[in-house]
């Protein structure tokens, strides 16, 4: 990679890439970032839990060395955040400061998501930001939401999101929970505000990065990943 790498961004899937890199080029021009895209740790936190990716994301974290880790997958956002201690640079899970925002907003706050995995990281992460106040988060799976991410169909996954939100009642925000759905806030008819991830958590996480630039190492890489699961922005 040429130039110095400000961030790296770790990511469960490629859709991630060109949203983030778009963000940058609008709201940060100038900022390098590194993209690691690892489904499979998705697929394991899915089916044995979040914390089954543990040993996968410490090795992970160790190959960015110094530099700020932002992760995009709020499944898998709280188990990465527990190791910045022992890894002694800043790790932040892309949904905090969305989470911060909504408890300002109010204490009726909906949470929609695509996977039954995110709502448990996202109601935990919603008491912590909102610790002292009566926050009452509650929850919905939007139905078929993933199945069409999954087979491609990025327009029917983002209708079928904005739908959910429409038909919210009785909230002070809503909260979309994951990376992935953040394009449907543009498409939503609701008065209700409606929170999403990435432009507030790529602000923070470069926000938080040290001011010297770091020189970048070898690429971030997955052990046997395939050519391209990486990408130097």
């Amino acid at each position: 990679m040429n130039g110095v790498a400000a961030l790296v961004l770790l990511h469960t899937s490629p859709v991630h890439v060109p949203v983030f890199e778009a963000l940058r080029d609008r709201d940060h021009p100038g900022a390098v970032l590194r993209h690691v895209v690892v489904p499979e740790l998705l697929d394991r936190a899915r089916a044995e839990g979040p914390e089954a990716v543990v040993p996968a994301l410490r090795g992970l974290l160790a190959e960015a060395g110094g530099v700020p880790v932002l992760v995009t997958c709020s499944t898998i956002g709280a188990v990465a955040e527990s190791l910045a201690p022992e890894r002694g640079a800043r790790v932040l899970r892309v949904d905090r400061p969305m989470a911060a925002e909504a408890v300002r907003l109010g204490e009726r706050i909906v949470v929609l998501a695509a996977l039954e995995s995110t709502l448990a990281p996202t109601r935990e992460l919603l008491a912590e930001e909102g610790a002292g106040r009566r926050v009452s988060p509650r929850t919905q799976v939007v139905a078929r939401a993933w199945e069409r991410f999954e087979a491609g169909d990025t327009a029917g996954y983002l209708r079928l999101v904005a739908e959910a939100a429409d038909a919210v009642t009785d909230a002070d925000v809503i909260v979309l929970a994951q990376a992935s759905m953040a394009d449907a806030a543009g498409l939503v008819r609701t008065r209700v505000p409606v929170l999403s991830s990435p432009a507030a958590g790529l602000a923070a996480a470069l926000r938080g990065a040290p001011a010297q630039s770091f020189r970048a190492g070898p690429p971030v890489r997955q052990r046997g990943a395939p050519f391209g699961a990486v990408s130097d922005g």
